[in-house]
C-alpha cells in the first residue's frame, strides 16, 4: 500500500465523513487509524507496530529518521510554535473584549459601516492588509469584524468565505509573507528564491482571481444556494435583533474567546474601553511579527563580512519561531497598555490568558488531528506517489503542463490539507525539469503555488480552513460546504487560463501574462453572468 494510491485513501475517507457526518473530529480520527493500518499491514507490524506508528514512531537512522503519529505532531517544534502562537492570538481577543474595546469599535464602525456591502468590503480591505500570515489574517480579521458584519446580515459562513479567501490567497501573492519565505526556502541552489517567487506572483491566477471573484460576489450580493441558506436566516435574524439599536451592536461579539455561554451588550462591556484597545494591541502585532520573522531569519546577527538583507532574512525565517517571538512582545506590551491605564485589572488581564486558551482548544483539537493524519498519508509515501505521476506526465505535454502541474498540485493539498508540503514536493520537481530563463520554469511554478493554495482552500483539513472557521466563529464543515462552489468556480478559470498561458509562453513571459489575464477576466465574467442568469 505504500507508494501507490492506496496512501491517498485515509485522506479521502477522512473528507468523506466529514462531509457526510458533518463532524470533523471522529471523521479526521478514523482517517488516522486507518493509515496507521495500512501502514501496518504493508510493514507486518501487527498489532504493536500499529499502536506505535499511530502514537509515536520513528523509522530510518540518523539525518534520514522520521517520526510520525499523534504525539510525535503535539511534540514537533514547528506545530507546538503554531499552537503557542494560536493561544496567543486567542489571549489577545480574550484581553480586547474584556477591555471593552471590540465593543467600543462595534459601536464606531456600525456609525460608519452603513450597509452589508460595505460591511463585507471592510472585511476584504482588512484582510488584505494583514498579508504577513494566514494563521495571523484568520483570527485577526474575524475577531474584529464579527461584530460589524453580524450586525448588518452577514453569516458566520460568509464571513468565513471572506476570511479564507483573503488569507492564504493574499499571502501567497505578498512578497514580505511567511509563505514566500517558505516557498524561497524550496528553492535549491544559488538561485534567489525570492526573487523567483516575485517574477511568479503575476501568473498566481487563482490568488488573484479569488480576490476579483470574492469582490463581485460582494458588490452584486449574489451567492450560491448552499450560501444562501445560511445568508438568509442571518438576515431576518439581524432586522428583528438589531431593528436600528446600535449599542447593541457588542452582543455580536467572539464568544468563543470571551464570554464562552453568553454576550455583553455596550451597557455591559467594560465603559473604560475605547477603540483604541482594539486597535493598538492589533497594530502592535503586524510590525512585531515582522520583526520576529526576520529576527528568526538571522537579521540581527548579520555583520559587514556575513551581510544579510532585509528579504534574505526574510527568506531564511522560521514562521513558527517568528510569529511567536512577535505575537509575545505584543501581548506583553498589550498588557502593560491595559493595565497601566487601568483599564483592566492585572487579574482580570491574568484570566484572559485561561479565556484565550479555551476559544482555541477547537481549532487546536482539529489541528493536531489534520497534522497526525498527514503525517500517516507520508509514512505510506502520498506525496512521493503524487510525484511520481508529474514527473510521467512531463514528456510531450510541455503546453499542458501548468495546467496539469495546477490540478495534480490542488489534488495534493486537498488530500493532505497542506500547501506547504505541496510546495515542497512541486515545487524542487518544476526547478529541475524547465532550465533557468525557460517561460515554462516561472509559469510552472506559479501553477504549483496556486493549485496548492487552491486545493488547500477547499480541504477540510487544511489548518488554513480550520483557521478561518474559527476566527470566524462557525462550524468548520458549514464553511468547507458553503465555500466549495465559488473555489472550485475560480479554480475552473483559472486552469482554463493555465492552459492559455502554456499555449502563448512561445511569445515571452509579458505577452504570456496580458493574454492570460485577459481571457481569464473575460472567463470569469462570461461565467459570473451566466450563473446570475440560471440563478434568476
Amino acid at each position: 500500500m505504500i507508494g501507490s494510491y492506496w496512501s491517498l485513501v485515509p485522506s479521502i475517507v477522512s473528507i468523506t465523513l466529514a462531509l457526510i457526518t458533518k463532524e470533523v473530529y471522529s471523521s479526521l480520527f478514523i482517517g488516522i487509524v486507518i493509515g496507521a493500518i495500512f501502514y501496518s499491514y504493508s510493514t507486518d507490524g501487527g498489532i504493536d507496530g500499529f499502536i506505535t506508528h499511530l502514537l509515536n514512531d520513528q523509522v530510518g537512522e540518523g539525518d534520514d529518521a522520521k517520526s510520525y503519529g499523534l504525539i510525535h505532531c503535539l511534540s514537533d517544534p514547528w506545530n507546538v510554535g503554531i499552537l503557542v502562537f494560536l493561544v496567543i492570538l486567542g489571549t489577545m481577543v480574550a484581553l480586547m473584549n474584556k477591555a471593552g474595546g471590540s465593543a467600543a469599535f462595534g459601536a464606531w464602525a456600525v456609525k460608519r459601516v452603513r450597509t452589508k456591502v460595505s460591511a463585507q468590503i471592510a472585511t476584504v480591505l482588512l484582510g488584505i492588509i494583514i498579508f504577513i500570515d494566514d494563521y495571523f489574517n484568520c483570527l485577526t480579521v474575524g475577531s474584529v469584524m464579527s461584530p460589524i458584519t453580524e450586525r448588518y446580515g452577514v453569516s458566520k459562513e460568509k464571513l468565513a468565505y471572506l476570511i479564507d479567501s483573503t488569507a492564504a490567497p493574499v499571502c501567497i501573492i505578498a512578497p514580505i509573507s511567511s509563505w514566500a519565505a517558505a516557498v524561497a526556502g524550496f528553492v535549491s541552489g544559488d538561485e534567489n528564491g525570492i526573487a523567483l517567487f516575485c517574477k511568479a506572483i503575476p501568473f498566481n491566477f487563482y490568488a488573484f482571481f479569488t480576490i476579483l471573484f470574492m469582490i463581485i460576489i460582494v458588490v452584486t450580493g449574489f451567492d450560491f444556494n448552499v450560501m444562501n441558506k445560511y445568508e438568509k436566516p442571518q438576515d431576518e435574524s439581524c432586522k428583528n435583533k438589531y431593528s436600528g439599536d446600535v449599542g447593541k451592536v457588542s452582543g455580536a461579539k467572539l464568544e468563543v474567546a470571551e464570554y464562552g455561554a453568553g454576550t455583553k451588550t455596550m451597557d455591559e462591556a467594560n465603559k473604560k474601553g475605547s477603540v483604541a484597545d482594539l486597535i493598538v494591541p492589533i497594530f502592535l502585532l503586524i510590525p512585531l511579527c515582522v520583526v520576529g520573522m526576520i529576527y528568526s531569519g538571522g537579521f540581527f546577527f548579520a555583520d559587514n563580512e556575513n551581510y544579510m538583507s532585509f528579504i534574505d532574512a526574510f527568506a531564511a525565517s522560521n514562521a513558527s519561531v517568528g510569529l511567536v517571538i512577535g505575537s509575545l512582545t505584543a501581548l506583553a506590551l498589550s498588557l502593560v497598555w491595559f493595565v497601566v491605564r487601568k483599564v483592566l485589572t492585572f487579574d482580570d488581564a491574568m484570566s484572559c490568558l485561561i479565556k484565550g486558551f479555551e476559544a482555541m482548544v477547537p481549532a487546536i483539537l482539529i489541528l493536531t488531528l489534520a497534522w497526525t493524519l498527514k503525517s500517516m498519508t507520508d509514512s505510506l509515501g502520498a506525496a512521493e506517489y503524487v510525484a511520481g505521476l508529474v514527473s510521467d506526465s512531463v514528456s510531450g505535454l510541455q503546453m499542458m503542463l501548468p495546467a496539469i502541474i495546477f490540478i495534480i498540485a490542488a489534488f495534493l493539498a486537498f488530500s493532505t490539507g497542506t500547501s506547504w508540503g505541496t510546495f515542497g514536493i512541486l515545487i524542487p520537481i518544476c526547478i529541475a525539469v524547465f532550465p533557468v530563463g525557460e517561460p515554462l520554469r516561472i509559469i510552472s511554478i506559479s501553477a504549483c503555488m496556486a493549485g496548492a493554495v487552491c486545493g488547500d482552500h477547499i480541504s477540510p483539513i487544511s489548518d488554513t480552513t480550520i483557521m478561518a472557521s474559527a476566527g470566524a466563529g462557525c462550524k468548520h464543515v458549514n464553511h468547507v460546504s458553503s465555500q466549495l462552489p465559488y473555489a472550485l468556480t475560480v479554480a475552473t478559470i483559472s486552469c482554463l487560463t493555465y492552459i492559455v498561458a502554456g499555449c502563448t509562453q512561445v511569445f515571452g513571459l509579458m505577452a504570456s501574462c496580458i493574454f492570460s489575464w485577459l481571457i481569464g477576466i473575460i472567463a470569469m465574467l462570461v461565467m459570473f453572468l451566466f450563473m446570475r442568469n440560471q440563478k434568476a
